[in-house]
């Protein structure tokens, strides 16, 4: 399932070196695709060849996967919780 609240509002800074997806999933984690492009993501599954979860598209999540070679590096936040 999506996650049921936005993702955080604000763009982390892209660092040199981020963590690694595995440590990531069901976690806000932004990404940054070699091609340049960059997005909130929630990952929920990891195969070889794939990773898939749902993408922030500004307004809802979307159901979303990608070929990990694709990636460029990734910063996950753990999401708050009440305790």
């Amino acid at each position: 399932m999506p996650p049921q609240s936005p993702p955080p509002s604000f763009i982390p800074r892209k660092p040199f070196s981020g963590d690694y997806m595995i440590d990531c999933v069901f976690q806000n984690t932004y990404v940054w695709l070699t091609n340049g492009e960059s997005f909130w993501f929630y990952p929920t599954r990891i195969e070889y060849g794939e990773v898939s979860g749902y993408r922030w598209n500004g307004f809802y999540w979307v159901f979303y996967g990608i070929d990990p070679r694709f990636i460029d590096v990734v910063v996950c936040y753990p999401t708050p919780t009440l305790y």
